[in-house]
């Protein structure tokens, strides 16, 4: 079977099958930083709330932004929580975050009056977003300081909770009539200011069925089966569709801030907590500055909780190789990476890509100058190829059992690499009915070789080999490739099937004829072997085919038009001779001399025809006024004669026709007053 495959093809199988790899679940890292400096380096004081999200961002990573972007951000923020009342609840909100996250100097004055319109807002309003924007803008008045309280605290709760469904879910105000889960995260969030803006305490009853509602929303959470869990809307309207990232921000914001602000813990279970968490963490490099925001913030909450700190499981590299005598390293950490309480890591189990199963339960030193978990992975007697790897962690003092989550069980997908045995190969031609080979040579694959081969269409290509595993098992790699290659350009790919260790091609020619166009020459042979798991893979030049086949038909098949490189016709050309007409035979040089001399003869004729005449300046006017424009019209004559030898030499057509319009207006007007004078005196001379 012959497949019509670019030569790079191993090299992007590989690729592939290596890909799902690089998606590892990570702590926040330097790349979170340099991505988050990135995507908001420009446009991020567009508006209050991307400037809030900007300034929080980058105050959460600790990320050393332009000091010019903090007055920008300041000033924009006073101008908002300063300006008359025409600003909206949302934009005093975000302009009172900024200010809280910067520590911008705004006057007391200035925020009793912002609060003061947030209360009257509150007052008059049953929109759930306008509840959490003016409720959020107090609270952060108040955590800069400034004394707020809301002596309603208990109808305001009850307010929103009016809101609330029975799925846990909430709706943006009474006339919507559909819920959502986004809303359930903003109204949780409003109802912990709440909860914090309260001179007294809130009804403890109200408390209880919030924290229900709480355990029922986690009810209808989304997940993964690497143990992802994820929020996403459920039948809202497409204007009003948030999007996992950010629906599922939205809750982490809403029950990780009631949960600081009520006594007791909620009724969530910790792997939930710890999907979640996954599921930000596995975004990786957000591509916009909102899912920035949201995973950023998202995470910083999720690790300093009151419910559960979800504890990390990752491998700083998922590639292990049995001839480096690599140790399986694992890293327990926060989710921004900070160290893990005290505990232990087994790896209770390994899994084959051959659902093969090893059981066992090796618990992992732990290396503390570097803080990670590690285990030699000789003694498992693992071989090359694809496992997942079940960890089981435990926390060492049961007191943290409380306080942090490690989800129990957790699966890594690793690739254990090596070097594979090759040997025993053979390439040869063989006769087509006998089936004897006529010429066997020896190959050594792990380097290249420089056969030479010939056949015709009547006989038989056969190559065979084998491979093995550093253990001896039988080893089957992704990709075994022969390509043959003719001298005019034409590729033919043909996949190399193997049972048990050997691997075995035979090519009959005389099936192939069409196949190969009936192109009779030279034809280069290679062979490439690639897996994932195969640290010698290659792609080996084995030598050359002289194939001798029969003429073809009127109607047999055409070789494909071969591709023509993009950058060829940027290549050097080749060089143009030009070939001149051969120049015409001229006089000599005497002979165009006299005839040049012949040319000025009627000059000279003119000169002597106007001394026969008498011509004389006898008449030539003798006042000043007639004499100049009479030496005028002679030196305008003059010019149109000098004017006619430059067109000779020099001057084109239109330039010399463009002059002399000019000098044909001008000998008009002096030529017509010089002659005007001259009739005017003939005719005085007459009448006297």
């Amino acid at each position: 079977m012959a497949w019509g495959l670019p030569p790079l093809a191993v090299l992007l199988l590989l690729a592939v099958i290596v890909a799902p790899l690089s998606s590892a679940v990570r702590p926040v890292s330097d790349a979170h930083r340099s991505a988050a400096t990135e995507l908001f380096a420009d446009g991020s004081l567009g508006d209050l709330e991307t400037t809030y999200e900007a300034v929080s961002t980058f105050k959460i990573l600790g990320v050393q932004k332009d000091e010019s972007l903090d007055g920008k951000a300041c000033k924009l923020a006073s101008d908002t929580l300063s300006s008359s009342s025409s600003s909206s609840a949302k934009d005093l909100f975000h302009a009172a975050r900024i200010s809280g996250v910067l520590g911008c100097s705004i006057d007391a004055g200035v925020y009793d009056d912002v609060a003061s319109r947030l209360k009257a807002v509150i007052k008059d309003t049953n929109s759930l977003l306008e509840f959490y924007y003016s409720v959020g803008g107090l609270l952060s008045l108040k955590e800069q300081g400034h004394s707020v309280v809301l002596s309603d605290a208990d109808s305001i709760f009850h307010a929103i909770k009016a809101l609330s469904q029975s799925d846990g879910r909430w709706r943006y105000d009474t006339n919507s009539a559909e819920s959502s889960t986004f809303a359930a995260g903003i109204a949780l969030e409003a109802l912990a200011g709440v909860v914090s803006l309260s001179d007294a305490e809130v009804d403890p009853s109200m408390i209880g069925v919030v924290k229900n509602d709480i355990v029922k929303l986690f009810g209808t959470i989304k997940s993964y089966d690497d143990g992802t869990f994820y929020f996403d809307e459920k039948n809202v309207d497409a204007t009003e569709y948030k999007g996992p990232i950010t629906t599922s921000a939205s809750v982490v914001r809403g029950f990780t801030s009631f949960a600081n602000v009520v006594s007791g813990k909620l009724n969530i279970p910790g792997e939930k907590i710890l999907g979640l968490a996954k599921f930000f963490l596995g975004i990786g490099l957000p591509g916009s500055a909102k899912d920035c925001f949201n995973q950023i913030k998202s995470l910083s909450l999720l690790e300093n909780n009151r419910v559960f700190v979800p504890l990390i499981l990752s491998l700083p590299s998922k590639v292990l190789s049995l001839t480096s005598k690599d140790q399986l390293k694992v890293e327990v950490t926060t989710v921004f990476g900070s160290a893990a309480p005290p505990l232990r890591v087994n790896l209770v189990q390994v899994l084959g890509s051959d659902s093969k199963v090893i059981t066992t339960d090796k618990e992992l030193q732990f290396d503390v100058d570097n803080n990670v978990h590690y285990l030699d992975i000789a003694p498992l007697k693992i071989d090359v190829g694809k496992y997942s790897l079940v960890f089981e962690i435990s926390l060492q003092d049961p007191e943290h059992e409380t306080v942090y989550t490690t989800g129990g069980r957790n699966t890594e997908t690793v690739v254990v690499t090596g070097q594979i045995k090759v040997d025993k190969a053979e390439i040869g031609i063989a006769e087509n009915d006998a089936g004897t080979s006529e010429s066997v040579e020896k190959l050594d694959l792990l380097k290249d070789t420089k056969i030479s081969l010939s056949a015709n269409h009547l006989q038989k290509l056969r190559l065979s080999f084998q491979l093995a595993t550093p253990l001896g098992h039988t080893f089957k790699p992704h990709q075994v490739f022969l390509k043959l290659k003719h001298e005019s350009g034409v590729e033919h790919l043909f996949v190399v099937p193997g049972s048990a260790r050997q691997f075995k091609i035979v090519l009959d020619f005389l099936g192939l004829v069409e196949k190969f166009y009936y192109l009779s020459g030279r034809y280069d042979l290679e062979l490439s072997v690639g897996d994932a798991s195969m640290e010698n893979s290659f792609l080996r030049a084995l030598g050359h085919l002289e194939l001798d086949l029969p003429e073809p038909s009127e109607k047999a098949p055409r070789p494909p038009a071969q591709a023509v490189d993009p950058l060829a016709k940027f290549a050097p050309q080749k060089e143009i001779s030009h070939i001149f007409r051969v120049p015409e035979k001229r006089p000599p040089k005497e002979v165009s001399l006299a005839f040049t001399g012949l040319t000025l003869l009627p000059f000279i004729g003119f000169l002597i025809g106007l001394m026969r005449l008498g011509v004389n300046l006898k008449n030539f006017p003798s006042l000043p006024g007639p004499a100049a424009f009479a030496s005028l019209f002679h030196a305008g004559i003059g010019a149109v004669l000098l004017l006619y030898v430059l067109f000779w030499v020099k001057l084109d057509l239109f330039t010399t026709l463009k002059y002399l319009g000019f000098l044909s207006v001008f000998l008009v007007f002096v030529g017509h007053r010089a002659l005007s004078y001259l009739s005017s005196t003939s005719t005085k001379q007459k009448t006297a």
